[in-house]
């Protein structure tokens, strides 16, 4: 072949490597646009799906006897039938509330979705089916407490027909809608379990709901297997436990009880001013007499400060005063500051301002608003992602035997936003951390769990 191209060729292999050099070049400007797109795209889906959470370190708290039976009986006896007869209207008002956000979270069935913080900020996207499967239960009694789980179901449903347009978090689809889970299918699920529920134990039978062929019947099962980033080879949920522990307490400062709980005044919904300052600020004194801040706040307790510690991790905390009264505190808003993974509780700037309380206190976006759980059958979990309501249940093997134990996220904190490999099972009240440790012993430290959706 002569070295020399003729003009026509040499013409046609310019234009070919023009070609080639601008589609090389478009493929790269598309690939870096799609990039950013997707970035784009993964923060918009997370503004679109509603995320301004207030939030509680882990704002869980179990009722003592005495103040579960005065606050949450009643509570059963009168608002359940009300809820039942009123359940067609509620659902019916609920639905046109939200018919475009109903809409917006049935419209597609996403294959990945975009994992969220507590401040609404995009940290990673996983297959949905790399954590969700299809599973079934194994052929053995599901345990727990027939009334205490009715109470946290009807007081959860009722937080979203009360409160879901003031707090839209809750309508977020999260993780299950990649499996074609959405809201209503939730809410459904609660209902159904409420109905149940009520009905067995009028006839004063054990509930169909610990009936696992009654539950692979009646239900979607699906297996919810471990996403821990730090750990990839966790693949069950770990189980950890907290609970409400009763502290001596004043009124008044005293040598002892030297460590405060303080509670925001009304104003503090307009000025911020507690979001400057630090757990070590607070603790400083600069809200006591002679503070640069004193009058802003109300001092409700003073604890010791293992006390206080303590209050601020689990949430709630029951004082026995010294004058013989006693009364639970809940968390109530915080200074804003995150919670930072790995740093000692007493090097922590997050600081909580707390609410007296009539009852233990799960989730919700204001103190008022807050539902009240019971021990035995309450998850704290990443209601973000995983979802407030879902119902839970977790499978072991104690000795040679398979356990099953069903419970409601109902609670949440800061370990958990986002937390796709734990659960945090309310365990109930002690007098001491020794007390704590020993029934403890006997839960599970990791366990299968099971989502249950409604067929």
């Amino acid at each position: 072949m002569s070295k020399q191209f003729n003009p026509k060729i040499r013409l046609t292999l310019g234009i070919a490597t023009l070609f080639t050099v601008s589609l090389a070049s478009g493929c790269n400007s598309l690939y870096n646009n799609s990039q950013t797109k997707n970035k784009q795209l993964a923060q918009q889906n997370q503004a679109i799906e509603n995320l301004s959470f207030t939030q509680q370190e882990n704002s869980n708290t179990p009722q003592s006897n005495f103040a579960l039976t005065s606050t949450q009986s009643p509570r059963i006896t009168t608002s359940i039938p009300n809820f039942l007869t009123a359940q067609k209207t509620s659902d019916d008002t609920i639905n046109k509330q939200n018919t475009p956000i109903s809409n917006k979270y049935t419209a597609s069935v996403p294959v990945t979705y975009p994992v969220i913080d507590e401040w609404q900020n995009y940290k990673y996207s996983i297959s949905g089916s790399k954590i969700l499967t299809s599973g079934k239960l194994p052929t053995t009694k599901v345990n727990f407490n027939q009334t205490d789980l009715l109470t946290v179901l009807v007081n959860t449903r009722q937080y979203f027909q009360n409160y879901s347009s003031e707090d839209p978090d809750v309508l977020r689809k999260g993780l299950l809608g990649t499996q074609g889970v959405s809201v209503q299918d939730m809410l459904n699920t609660l209902d159904f379990m409420i109905a149940t529920l009520q009905e067995d134990i009028a006839n004063h039978r054990v509930t169909r709901l610990q009936d696992p062929n009654f539950i692979n019947s009646n239900f979607r099962v699906i297996k919810w297997s471990a996403y821990n980033p730090s750990n990839r080879k966790q693949e069950r949920l770990r189980i950890t436990k907290y609970a409400v522990f009763t502290h001596p307490g004043s009124r008044k400062k005293t040598a002892k009880f030297n460590t405060p709980i303080y509670s925001l005044k009304e104003n503090a919904n307009t000025d911020k001013f507690y979001t400057r300052y630090t757990k070590q600020d607070v603790l400083s004194g600069i809200y006591e007499p002679g503070g640069k801040e004193f009058g802003k706040v109300q001092a409700l307790a003073y604890l010791t400060r293992n006390g206080l510690e303590e209050a601020l991790m689990e949430g709630t905390i029951l004082i026995n005063f010294t004058d013989g009264s006693k009364a639970f505190f809940n968390v109530d808003r915080n200074n804003g500051m995150s919670y930072v993974r790995g740093v000692k509780a007493t090097a922590q700037k997050r600081y909580w301002y707390f609410r007296q309380v009539d009852a233990i206190k799960g989730y919700g976006y204001k103190i008022d608003a807050k539902i009240s759980i019971k021990p035995g059958v309450t998850f704290a979990g990443d209601v973000l992602n995983i979802g407030l309501g879902k119902v839970i249940v977790l499978e072991n093997t104690q000795g040679s035997r398979k356990r099953l134990q069903m419970g409601v996220i109902a609670d949440t904190g800061g370990a958990f936003l986002p937390n796709l490999h734990q659960l945090d099972f309310l365990a109930g009240i002690f007098q001491d951390k020794n007390d704590f440790g020993q029934h403890i012993s006997q839960l599970p430290e990791y366990a299968t769990a099971y989502i249950l959706v409604k067929k």
